[in-house]
């Protein structure tokens, strides 16, 4: 369990933050990271040139960001409650600034790799941001901050595509990451200067072993996932990766059970709130991914396959932007809700949206109306989710644990999109067409990998009914614990604190 939680007061006390302002300034970090991530979509198919490597090899540059983000999210959000989220959050966007300047300055594969993994971590922005906003929010604003807040990873992601392929065809690759590094350079300022650091800390010690064995853990089980396809699913380099990842998760679990100061307290986990939040956001992360991969390859396939469009990348990234647009729409809609039913009413609400946005793309996928619609739909409903999500996870854990706690759920979702990728992969791999002599997926596999997404959706529909109800009046983010309970007694101490 951890230690009582620390707070520290400025001398003479400290105004109130400027609620808008922090709320604006940490939607925008949460921008620049998920931009960071999507800038470098454009110029997959072209990083073997530019670096002369192999596509295996080149295929790292991607793969490096998502290991460092599995490893780093967790971490960061613990030293966050520990030692101070706006410190981590600092962190994070330093290591995105200087990640991104290797990157821009790379002209081989090892640099591009080393500079892709520091900018994955700091994929720990957005949930030490919606943790932020718990600690320094007023009750009221707080559902709609954590939505808007959610919505912003969507925002980055969505405009992000054709920004970057516009940058890709009209100037030199080098400024993808100029222009990251700049904007993080940005976001560090307005975070120096907007956001105060959180007053709610834990304490305690960094547990090392917990950390090392976690990391050793989901590299094999993420490496072995996303790189199964190339090396086969069956080769005993991916088995023996999922071996691994059983045997040290296991053991890393037994450890941090017997821990006085765990990385991760297992014992919150198992919370039934937290417990199927958790398992619907990998339901999330799997169906919000299948669109990502499904929507630009129908845009970009020649017409001479029956189905593709024989749209261009800047075009297809057109077609995505309105997505994330949407999702900020929705965002107040979302939070409306949630305090008017509670948040678990809001996640059955996006379940059920996601679900039928794939159920319509399946019978219109011909023009490309249909895929802005479809994608619009689909982008509200993950809004609402997305925005749900945090919102459940802080109603059942103490204040302390907020940003380990958010960290966990983010990478759940990011467990999601892993195996979505790899699915989508083995099936798109597995049922195809010929055409002039080179294989491309055939128009039943995208409808199978649409069939799957709205399955996910389904799925995570399911698991949110198990959620508890909670009464309508109840605060957003105080945790539902019977009174006298840990979760309970941090939530009156904050909701002391600002009164």
């Amino acid at each position: 369990m951890s230690d009582a939680p620390v707070r520290p007061t400025a001398a003479g006390g400290s105004a109130p933050p400027r609620s808008n302002a922090v709320v604006a300034v940490l939607a925008f970090a949460g921008i620049v990271v998920s931009l960071m991530q999507t800038l470098v979509i454009p110029i997959v198919p072209e990083l073997p040139k530019y670096l002369n490597a192999s596509a295996s090899d080149a295929a790292w540059a991607v793969t490096a960001t998502l290991l460092a983000a599995a490893v780093a999210t967790p971490v960061a959000g613990r030293l966050g409650d520990m030692f101070g989220k706006r410190r981590l959050l600092l962190i994070s966007v330093v290591l995105l600034v200087f990640g991104s300047v290797v990157c821009a300055l790379s002209d081989s594969l090892v640099p591009m790799i080393v500079g892709r993994a520091l900018q994955g971590l700091a994929a720990a922005v957005i949930p030490l941001g919606i943790s932020i906003m718990r600690d320094e929010l007023p009750a009221e604003k707080l559902a709609g901050s954590i939505a808007l807040m959610s919505a912003s990873l969507g925002v980055g992601g969505a405009l992000g595509l054709p920004a970057a392929a516009f940058i890709a065809d009209n100037f030199s690759w080098h400024v993808l990451f100029w222009t990251s590094a700049t904007l993080g350079v940005v976001a560090l300022g307005l975070v120096l200067v907007f956001v105060p650091e959180s007053a709610v800390r834990t304490g305690g010690r960094f547990d090392i072993v917990g950390s090392l064995g976690m990391a050793a853990g989901l590299v094999s089980l993420l490496l072995a996932v996303s790189k199964g396809g190339d090396w086969g699913w069956g080769s005993g380099t991916t088995l023996g990766l999922f071996a691994v990842a059983v045997v040290v998760l296991v053991a890393w679990g037994f450890y941090e059970l017997r821990t006085t100061t765990p990385l991760v307290d297992l014992r919150t986990t198992v919370r039934r709130q937290v417990l199927f939040t958790n398992l619907a956001s990998i339901a999330f992360g799997f169906s919000m991914f299948a669109m990502a991969l499904v929507l630009p390859q129908l845009l970009q396939l020649p017409t001479q396959t029956g189905y593709g469009l024989g749209k261009s990348m800047m075009t297809a990234g057109l077609v995505m932007a309105p997505q994330g647009l949407v999702m900020m729409v929705f965002a107040p809609a979302s939070a409306a809700i949630t305090k008017a039913r509670g948040p678990k009413v809001t996640l059955m609400i996006g379940a059920v949206i996601v679900a039928a946005g794939y159920g319509l793309n399946i019978v219109l996928m011909s023009e490309v109306w249909h895929l802005v619609l479809v994608s619009c739909i689909i982008g509200a409903g993950v809004g609402f989710a997305y925005g749900a999500m945090p919102a459940l996870i802080m109603g059942a854990v103490d204040p302390s644990e907020t940003a380990a706690a958010n960290a966990l759920n983010t990478l759940m979702r990011s467990i999601g999109t892993s195996v979505s990728s790899a699915v989508a992969g083995v099936i798109l791999a597995n049922m195809t067409m010929n055409l002039g002599g080179y294989e491309l997926p055939s128009e039943n596999g995208f409808k199978v990998v649409m069939a799957l997404g709205a399955g996910a959706a389904a799925l995570a529909f399911v698991l949110a009914a198990f959620l508890p109800g909670r009464r309508p009046a109840a605060v957003i983010g105080e945790p539902e614990g019977e009174p006298g309970s840990e979760a309970a007694d941090g939530a009156a101490e904050v909701s002391g604190a600002k009164a």
